[in-house]
């Protein structure tokens, strides 16, 4: 953690001054404004990725965003850039934008970028090579059933994965009216939060191939929350009302399942309600869970029996396990012009233990 501070107290940014203040204002509208704004221009006003997704090879597509501060409508920019495993700009692009389109997302596929589709019903999608090159991607309402290596895309509605070998985006096999939740693992395993009737159990189910594999309920008095899968580890956080009180695991891809309701997470301590929860994988199958924009907990080893707080260089807005790699961002939770400390994307190789800061130089 030493190295991390270190790492803070010599690139930290913030707004100082009136004057700087006054010309990022004056930049940050001349942007926006811009029928045809530069990618460097974008993504200096932006200061922070709005995300991040990282290719097999190790390439990473930033993708930067900025709007109207004042008002949610009005004219906007976007870009992304792409990266190579040593932190080189491979290729990048901006563009004008309205703020009520808001920004693209986008996930890490086989030699590339898929662009999130935004739109139910689209029949054409958008990726992208580790380049920048751009390819098409199918979208199709025909179901397909899931098998190893298939991407959940969007969840709970619509519920859409990718393909990366016909670059196909479709929906997958099986009748889940009935689900709040959905992950899809490494395996193809499909894994869905369902109560089909009020006041009847929640119940964790695993299918593969439109094939149900096991229904696993979920313990009295607690209700199911966020889900996620991979590594041969799922987890289901459990509420109590507005509360999250524990997690329900599975370390063996459900042949056994436990209660976790401490563990060095203090649940108590979890303000923002259910909603903000965050629970995402290493593909060791170790757990990190915490809250959107607050404390976060990783697993001390894959029995996801114990945990200890992750200690961060700033304060992150979003944070993302991506294999075995921790990428978060630190930005203004609302629209700004001026920074906040320690603005950027930040990375760990090794859980938490160190952090790097991600320069958005073009060299």
């Amino acid at each position: 953690m030493a190295a991390a501070s270190a790492a803070l107290a010599l690139t930290a940014c913030s707004g100082s001054g009136d004057e700087n203040s006054g010309s990022r204002e004056a930049e940050y509208k001349r942007v926006i404004e811009d029928p045809h704004p530069g990618p460097a221009d974008v993504i200096e006003a932006a200061g922070a990725p709005s995300g991040v997704s990282r290719a097999d090879d190790g390439s990473l597509l930033l993708t930067y965003y900025i709007g109207n501060v004042e008002d949610d409508e009005g004219p906007a920019a976007a870009a992304w850039r792409i990266v190579d495993p040593d932190g080189r700009t491979v290729s990048e692009h901006a563009e004008h934008a309205d703020a009520e389109a808001g920004p693209a997302a986008y996930k890490g596929i086989g030699g590339g970028f898929l662009q999130v589709p935004s739109e139910a019903g689209a029949r054409e999608g958008t990726a992208l090579d580790i380049h920048g090159k751009r390819l098409k991607v199918v979208v199709t309402e025909a179901a397909l059933r899931t098998r190893p290596g298939d991407t959940l895309l969007v969840a709970p509605e619509p519920i859409l994965i990718y393909r990366p070998a016909t670059r196909t985006v479709a929906p997958p096999v099986g009748a889940w009216e009935n689900a709040i939740r959905l992950a899809v693992d490494e395996r193809g395993t499909v894994w869905s939060l369902e109560q089909p009737v009020a006041e009847e159990p929640f119940s964790v189910v695993r299918q593969r191939g439109g094939r149900t594999l096991g229904r696993t309920v979920v313990p009295k008095p607690y209700r199911g929350g966020t889900l996620a899968a991979g590594g041969g580890t799922a987890a289901l956080s459990l509420t109590v009302g507005h509360s999250t009180r524990g997690l329900l695991v599975t370390t063996d891809g459900g042949g056994h399942w436990k209660t976790v309701l401490g563990g060095g997470i203090p649940f108590s301590a979890l303000k923002r309600g259910p909603e903000w929860l965050v629970i995402q994988v290493f593909t060791d199958g170790r757990l990190l869970v915490g809250e959107e924009g607050g404390r976060y907990w990783v697993a001390d080893d894959r029995t996801n029996s114990r945990f200890h707080e992750l200690r961060t260089p700033a304060r992150f807005t979003s944070l993302t396990v991506d294999g075995t790699t921790l990428y978060g961002i630190a930005d203004a939770t609302t629209p700004a012009y001026d920074l906040v400390k320690g603005e950027g994307l930040w990375i760990s190789r090794d859980a938490g233990r160190e952090w790097r800061r991600h320069q958005q130089s073009g060299q």
